[in-house]
Formats: C-alpha cells, structure tokens, sequence
C-alpha cells in the first residue's frame, strides 16, 4: 500500500485479505489521500442494480457511515439499463453502480461523470439443466436464454464466443428476455434449459430449484461455465473481468474531499459484505423485495474472489483492454472511442 491509503491500519488489513485473490493477481487495491474535511451536503443519493456491485452502497445508507458528511443518504435501486442512463443524465442521484462500458459510453456522449473505481471484477455464469458443460463450446447446437439485450452479459458472450469461432444465432442461438429474473423463471418452469446470469440471481435460482414446493416442478440446476474464467482462458489473461464500479456524477464529482471520504466507507462497506454474508444478505433483501437472503449470502460467498475496490486510475489498463474488444465489435457500446484520462477518477 502506498501513502493514498486512508485507512487505518487495521481496517487497512481487514480489506486486503477480503479482496486477498484480486490483489494477488496483481490489481493494487488504493485508495485516495483526503486533503481537508468534506463539505457537509443535505442529501447523498446512492444508486445501483439488485447485482452485488450495490451491497456496499447499500451498507453506506443503512450504517450512517457518512453521517459526517451528509444530513440524509439514501439507496435507490436501478431496474433496467433504460433507467440507469435516464438516471445518469438526469443527474438525479450522486453516486452510482454501473457496469463499466454504460459509464464510459454515457461519459463520451458528454454526460458529466467521473469513474472512481471497479469493485465487480465478473459476476457472470451459466446455469444449465444440463451437467457436465464447461466451456462455451459444449453450448453448440443449443438456446440461451439472455437477459439485457446489447448490454453487459450479452456483450460479453458474444465477445468470448466469436473468439472461439462460435457464429452466435446460428452454433448458439440466443433467446432473450427483459430480466434475469424473466430468465431464471424459463429455467425453473422447464421452459428453456440454458441461461447466462449474474450474481446474486444464479444463486437465487439454484436455491429455489432445489426448495420446496418449486422443486416438484423445478428441474435440477447446475452452476455451469464461469465467464470470467472463459475470458482468462480465451484471451490468455487473469480470469477477471472490469465489469463495474461507482460513478460519481455532477453534483459530487470535484469535490475532491468528499469523494475521499466515499471511498473509504466504500471500502469498508465492501468488507462488511464479504465478512458478513449472511447480515449482507438479510440488508440487501430490505432493500430489494425479490432478493433473498440466503441466495445473497450464497452469491456473496460465490464471488468473493472476484469483488475488491480498485481505483479507476489503477484499473484503466485492463478497462481499455476490455473497452477495445467492444470499439472492435460495436463501437456505440463505448460511445465509439477509448475515453480520456479525465473519466478516470
């Protein structure tokens, strides 16, 4: 750690072995120097996804972390990516957890935001009523069933297909549907066999499948092929993936001492979450009415090698890395450039 680090040294090493496999992979785990105490604000407003990338935002509001700097904080949730970029450019929240391509492609389009860091470093899975498939090639000749059509799960598969040789829609045909709660609900009432998922709703749905009364109907599900380790060996890189992370949008992004002071409880909060699965779990379910506890705890668990804060700034070498598999395949899906240093906070 270097002199950026804000925390103490014991929370400063309650962080480090909970993000312990993202560090040994080589992604420094930073934090930024506060130089004067935050300005007090009236309202903080935290948005994201029911995706794990919001639980820490989520422990922020409930915790009164940041009571020091802010009368009121509140967590809103984002439903669909229509909702996040209405959110973005409206500029009606503060900080918000977003996948990583939306963020740059909002910000080339001139939304004013900053990328502060990346924390979801892959939460994306295959589910399958069928054992024993472990890459994507053994989903040759069959339908997946894909959420969010033209955003994060879906470009990445094509992109980890095409690079197989794999003509998606025609070796793999897809099916998609307006959420992965929309999906996992083909899978439950046997009407389709294969869906691609993030976390916490492949965990969700392998506990209801297995669960009564769902299980008189429900097939056996398996946790099939994991994406980001299809990325490391596919691309001959780390099996993780700059997937998302915390913007701070108008309102908050030059105030350099708030942002300080956001990232440290962010960290911590981050660390709570991964220590505490099943309290997580139980927050995040008060927030979220289809959530469940216990398929949180289960995701949290699931994902824990893959979720540790990383500053944009150290981060932009594999951000760019990912940005130009897409500027190759869809530039609009990155506002059709590799953005600035200036986006990197």
């Amino acid at each position: 750690m270097t002199s950026d680090t804000i925390l103490p040294n014991a929370p400063r090493r309650r962080l480090l072995a909970a993000g312990a496999a993202l560090a040994a992979s080589g992604a420094p785990l930073l934090l930024r120097a506060q130089a004067a105490p935050a300005a007090r604000r009236a309202k903080l407003v935290l948005a994201g996804p029911f995706a794990a990338v919001s639980y820490p935002l989520m422990r922020i509001a409930d915790s009164g972390t940041l009571s020091d700097v802010a009368d009121k904080v509140e967590f809103a949730t984002w439903k669909n990516p229509d909702r996040l970029r209405a959110l973005a450019i409206e500029q009606s929240a503060d900080l918000v957890a977003m996948p990583s391509n939306v963020a740059a492609n909002l910000f080339n389009r001139g939304v004013p935001l900053t990328l502060l860091d990346i924390t979801a470093w892959g939460l994306l899975w295959m589910v399958s009523r069928e054992d024993g498939l472990k890459t994507l090639a053994d989903f040759r000749g069959k339908e997946v069933v894909m959420p969010f059509r033209g955003d994060m799960p879906d470009i990445v598969f094509r992109l980890l297909a095409e690079r197989q040789g794999i003509v998606v829609g025609k070796d793999i045909r897809l099916r998609y549907v307006a959420s992965p709660i929309d999906a996992m609900q083909l899978l439950i009432t046997r009407r389709a066999d294969h869906a691609l998922l993030a976390e916490p709703a492949v965990s969700m749905g392998l506990r209801k499948s297995r669960s009564f009364p769902v299980k008189v109907i429900a097939p056996e599900l398996y946790r099939s092929v994991d994406l980001q380790q299809e990325w490391g060996r596919v691309l001959g890189r780390a099996p993780r993936i700059p997937q998302a992370g915390i913007a701070a949008l108008k309102g908050v992004r030059e105030d350099a001492a708030l942002l300080a002071r956001f990232e440290q409880a962010h960290a911590e909060a981050l660390q709570w979450c991964q220590a505490e699965p099943e309290a997580c779990g139980a927050m995040a379910a008060r927030h979220v009415e289809m959530l469940t506890p216990e398929g949180v705890a289960d995701a949290i668990r699931a994902t824990k090698g893959t979720m540790g804060l990383v500053r944009a700034t150290d981060a932009r070498q594999e951000l760019e890395f990912f940005y130009r598999q897409l500027l190759e395949r869809q530039p609009g899906l990155v506002g059709g450039k590799l953005p600035p240093a200036g986006f990197y906070g």
